[in-house]
């Protein structure tokens, strides 16, 4: 099975040879040992690619496939004349539409229980609401924000289905029969001229459009996204609680350009969408290492400064979370950052990596559903996602100290029996909880050592919220009764919060914090561990920096340089 994706390629090339593609051993890493190399059929007017990078095969989340960028190229076409302010919008010429590269996606699987059988009879009395979209573009300034939030109307799966086949035939009359490019130019030219108009679009309703028949194959199989936040290597297994769209998957069901904006997954963790029925979606991508770089252009070219409550890029990804940001990708193809798209069909999944910002419409009326997951290899970047909600005192959705102190003592645990078949082999994914883990522990023991308390105690609670700015504690937290009623994480200066006892507060420690600690020691010896930590990272280093000068500005807040 073949998923689009959006990340930077490991270390090898993906060959096409006779039909199949396989791996030329640069470095193999051994997560890609049990990968499934599939046989894939090319349309005859298609180009067989040249030697194409691939991405991690996901065999640590208990599936194996293998996830290729095909003829996804970079595109960074130049003399795009079209800028990202509506009047500066020039569409007199499409053409940069075809400057993005594609991918095709083959998948073997498919379900023998329609997506509209499952929704009219397995799941009794199943109605949905929709929100309203502009169908054009916004000036996003004060006195003009774009909205996705005003409601619609309660729908059966039927009625919604009839509505929207009626605005298809309406605004388009052969709708099914127009190819991709053609629809992809119609939409850009409705929402660059539009006024008026809004579609309606069923976004994160609850259920799962997955069939519960024994006989049927994507039901029973291990891509049946009902059942992928709990397969044994997979990071969400460890949230017991339900959070829909993020444990739990949630359907989309969407009509003639009905959109989903600009915006990156919660935590930036990897997403996984699946195309039960209907038309097409087109999707935009964009690789994680030019999330900054995305952020920037955002930030300069689309949204009016005063409508920014933060400066830089972290104003752009505050509102950019509102998911309600839709703009042509011609601004990035002109600013040089990389875009790249797919044209999904029914049966095909798309994986979105960690910090990969995506963006799409629908061709007509269809059902997808999506849930995030997350791998060994997230834990980096959900650092810097928690490192950024603190920041801008967002409330976590997943409690990142939890998870990554769990897996590292699971890991740990599993090194000390290596023969019993539990310890994975994938070497990557072990570092990526390893490092994380250590500079974690490190980091709360340099705190420990700045805050001057009247006491320390244990705790065995769950991971509380710290009431300044919202970072989820787990390892520590800070109680001071006399002025405070909620915990306060260790990364603030007790002088600047003012308390009336002097900073005479208790700390309250986990009970099995020494064990953690020993699991840090343990892992800190690694030779490779070692020299990982000593490199400077230096996007997260940068990003750290910032993070630092803007939280002095805060009130009441200030992360000093030691701690990071």
């Amino acid at each position: 099975m073949l998923i689009t994706s959006w990340c930077r390629a490991p270390s090898g090339k993906f060959l096409f040879h006779g039909g199949k593609f396989s791996w030329e051993k640069i470095h193999r890493p051994s997560w890609m040992e049990s990968s499934i190399i599939p046989e894939v059929t090319y349309p005859t007017n298609m180009k067989k690619p040249s030697p194409v990078k691939a991405t991690k095969a996901l065999t640590s989340v208990g599936m194996k496939v293998a996830v290729a960028k095909s003829s996804f190229s970079q595109s960074t076409a130049k003399g795009v004349s079209s800028k990202c302010k509506v009047k500066k919008f020039d569409f007199r010429d499409l053409e940069w539409t075809e400057k993005i590269s594609e991918c095709p996606i083959v998948s073997p699987i498919h379900a023998s229980v329609p997506a509209s059988v499952v929704l009219k009879k397995e799941i009794r009395n199943f109605k949905f609401e929709t929100n309203m979209q502009p169908l054009r573009l916004a000036k996003w300034n004060m006195n003009e924000k774009a909205s996705f939030f005003r409601s619609g109307r309660k729908y059966t799966y039927n009625d919604f289905e009839r509505k929207a086949r009626k605005v298809s035939a309406r605004r388009l009359s052969n709708s099914s029969c127009n190819p991709p490019a053609y629809m992809e130019k119609v939409f850009w030219h409705e929402m660059v001229n539009g006024q008026k108009g809004t579609v309606e679009y069923g976004v994160n309703v609850d259920g799962s459009a997955f069939s519960c028949d024994p006989n049927d194959q994507l039901g029973k199989s291990k891509w049946n996204l009902k059942h992928l936040s709990r397969l044994p290597n997979s990071l969400l297994r460890l949230v017991e609680r339900v959070i829909p769209g993020i444990t739990d998957p949630m359907l989309y069901i969407g009509m003639l350009f009905g959109m989903f904006a600009w915006h990156v997954e919660d935590h930036y963790l990897y997403s996984i969408n699946y195309h039960h029925s209907g038309a097409p979606k087109t999707w935009y991508g964009i690789p994680s290492d030019a999330a900054l770089q995305f952020e920037r252009v955002v930030h300069d070219n689309v949204y009016s400064q005063d409508i920014l409550s933060a400066n830089g890029e972290d104003g752009a990804f505050e509102l950019l979370q509102e998911k309600t940001t839709m703009f042509p990708p011609s601004i990035l193809l002109q600013h040089n950052v990389p875009v790249y798209k797919v044209v999904q069909m029914p049966g095909e999944f798309v994986v979105t990596f960690p910090r990969a910002y995506h963006a799409g419409f629908s061709h007509g009326f269809n059902c997808g559903e999506a849930v995030n997951f997350a791998t060994g290899d997230w834990f980096p970047l959900g650092a810097l996602a928690s490192q950024r909600y603190a920041l801008l005192r967002k409330i976590p959705l997943i409690p990142y100290e939890e998870l990554l102190c769990n897996e590292a003592m699971f890991l740990i645990n599993s090194l000390k029996n290596e023969n019993s078949g539990t310890l994975s082999a994938d070497l990557t994914s072990q570092r990526s909880v390893k490092v994380p883990f250590v500079r974690l522990i490190g980091l709360h023991k340099q705190a420990l050592q700045r805050l001057k308390v009247s006491s320390t105690s244990s705790h065995a609670q769950e991971t509380l919220v710290c009431g300044h700015c919202k970072r989820d504690c787990y390892l520590a937290y800070i109680m001071c009764t006399c002025c405070y009623s909620d915990p306060i994480c260790l990364f603030h200066d007790i002088d600047l919060l003012n308390c009336s006892c002097g900073g005479k507060c208790t700390i309250f420690l986990r009970e099995d914090i020494s064990a953690m600690e020993d699991a840090a020691k343990k892992f800190e010896q690694e030779e490779e561990i070692l020299l990982e930590l000593q490199k400077e990272t230096k996007f997260g280093h940068d990003m750290f920096l910032k993070s630092i000068n803007k939280c002095k500005k805060a009130q009441g807040i200030r992360m000093p340089k030691t701690v990071f």
